[in-house]
Formats: structure tokens, sequence, C-alpha cells
């Protein structure tokens, strides 16, 4: 039934395109130390930008959205949360700073796991931090209005047992040297199938997966949203766990679907991360990598997206660029607002 029995692991066999996808994220995580001692204007800003990305894509995967200024002011702290959904990001903010601040200090628990779903519900009337009382599916809303029951989770009344016997089968997996990279998504997919609370459960996973990267010395969700590449890649995400929990009940299912997307993830984070941390060390004006930056793109574009590649050059800059760059006729427009898209001409 769970992904991380010692049978379940013993039966994992890696292509040797898998093995060199793991090797390769291990390679990643030894140059992240270097990485991570380059200009502090930079890695400021990615911090910051990677706060605010996912405290907005994990809420938007759950269905709760806010304008992208208001998402921004609450995190920052220059806005206070005025509906539903902004109350839900500020409970997230406060769960992923507790994880960024003090992850080393946290243990892999039933008690943390509950407190972060306490935090996630802190500003909303209906408290958190409690298994849920009746039984839950997973269910999807079809475009047509019909409703799909996508997974039936475990019972209200064995989800206590069965949350000690998941977070007992990661800390035996630890002890026993088994691979963070493996542990790490099956312990999410595990918690995913288990389904603890009534609502949340997402939110909770993501921030789980997390803490759990930052343990074992993975840190580049600090600088690149990890929430983001998930919601960038949603129909990818539903459709790895759907494959993987296939059969989870009867110890059948096949893990391989979930783990190789979340490896993609990681991959994606750690090469923007390089990407971005290397672009901002190179040589050049900032107007100038902002025109670069511009040049690369080979599809529609956001501004947004141009900040993301440049975090240390100033949104006014950003934009003198555009503005030159539209008036010479090298780039057109279509819309307004933050929803407008540029291309190239």
């Amino acid at each position: 039934m769970h992904s991380l029995t010692a049978a379940k692991r013993d039966s994992i066999l890696l292509t040797q395109r898998q093995a060199s996808a793991l090797r390769a994220l291990g390679e990643a995580r030894g140059r992240q130390e270097l990485y991570t001692h380059q200009r502090a204007e930079t890695l400021a800003a990615l911090r910051t930008l990677a706060r605010i990305e996912s405290t907005e894509a994990s809420n938007r995967l759950e269905g709760i959205t806010a304008p992208a200024s208001r998402v921004k002011g609450i995190v920052t702290g220059d806005a206070t949360p005025r509906n539903r959904s902004e109350e839900a990001i500020a409970g997230y903010r406060d769960a992923l700073r507790l994880i960024h601040e003090s992850y080393d200090e946290l243990a892999v628990s039933e008690d943390v796991i509950c407190e972060l779903h306490r935090l996630i519900h802190a500003y909303q009337p209906e408290a958190g931090g409690d298994y849920k009382s009746a039984d839950n599916t997973i269910r999807e809303w079809r475009a047509d209005g019909s409703v799909r029951v996508r997974f039936t989770p475990v019972s209200a009344t064995e989800t206590p047992a069965m949350m000690r016997a998941t977070l007992d089968a990661y800390h035996e997996a630890d002890r026993d040297g088994f691979e963070p990279l493996l542990a790490i998504p099956l312990l999410a997919l595990d918690f995913l199938c288990v389904h603890p609370f009534a609502d949340g459960n997402g939110r909770v996973s993501r921030l789980l997966a997390l803490l759990a990267l930052y343990q074992a010395g993975y840190e580049v969700g600090r600088y690149i949203s990890m929430e983001r590449v998930f919601w960038e890649s949603r129909e990818t995400y539903y459709e790895a766990l759907e494959k993987s929990s296939h059969g989870w009940h009867e110890g059948t299912h096949d893990i391989m679907p979930w783990l190789s997307y979340f490896w993609g993830v990681l991959t994606r984070g750690y090469g923007e991360f390089e990407t971005r941390v290397g672009a901002a060390e190179g040589r050049g004006h900032k107007s100038e990598r902002v025109r670069a930056a511009i040049e690369r793109q080979v599809a529609p574009f956001k501004m947004a997206d141009i900040e993301r590649e440049c975090p240390d050059v100033s949104r006014a800059t950003i934009r003198k660029v555009f503005r030159e760059m539209k008036s010479a006729g090298a780039i057109d427009v279509t819309g307004r607002g933050p929803g407008a898209r540029w291309k190239r001409e």
C-alpha cells in the first residue's frame, strides 16, 4: 500500500536515463553552494520572487486566485488579506516562511504536518491542523459539467494509523540510506493518497516536499519556485499523480510516472537557477541583458517572464527597454495590463 516499504523499495529498477537524471541532480546540488555565494543582490531578488511565485502558484493549483499585485503585496507584507482567497494566500505565505527560516529545526512528523495545515488556514474561520472527520475523494470537474472520481483516499477512521505508517516508512528509508530523491517524491505521493485533511492536501504536500528537499540539501526552491513549475506543467502533474496512484491501495501502483515528473521539475528548477545567477554575474549593462532576454523569446511572452530572467534589474529599467524596443519596431504587444502578451517582430 505504501510506496516506501522495504519490499517496494527493493523492487525499484531504474533505466540508464533515470539513473543519469539522478546523477545530474546530485551534481546540481554540488554546484549549488558555488552559486549561492554569488552577488547578494541577485540572490535576494530571486528569493523574493520565488516566495511570491510559490505562494501564488500553489494556491492557483487549488483554484485559489488573486490579482498578481495583491499576491505580491500580501507576500511582502505590504497588504492585508481582504477576502477568503487572500486569506488562503496569507496562510501559505506564513507556512512557506516557516520552512524557509526553520527547515533545519523541523521534523518530518505529524506535528509539523498538522502545523503547516494550521498555518495555511490561520486567517480563515475554519481552523486547520486536524485530520479529516469524514471520508473524501479526489475529483475532476470536466468541461461538460460532469464529475469524475480520480482517486478514493484512505478513510477518515484509517487516516491516523496510515499517516503514522507513512512517516515511519519514510524515516526507515532514511535510516537505511535510501536515495532522498526517491524517498521525497514517494513521501509526497503517499501523503496525497492518504489525503489526511478535509482540504489543503495539495498545498501541504508541496510544502512537505520542499521541507524534505531542504533537509536533504536540495535548496533550489529557495531561489526558483517549484510550485510555479508544477503550475506551468499542471496537466502533466495531475496525469503523473493519477497514473502513480492507480493500484495504490493494493500496492500494485507504478511509481515511475510520478518520480520522473518530480525529477523533471527539480531539473528545470536547477537549470533556471544556474541560468539566472550566471546571467546576473555575466558582463554587460542591465539594459543589454534585458534586450538579450527578450531576443531569446521564441513564443509570445509577458513582461513578468523577462523579470524572472533578470531578477536584479528594476522594473523601471525593464519597462524602459520594452518601450524602446517597441518604438524601434522590434517587439509588439497584444492586450493591456498584466495579461499583455509581447512578441518579437
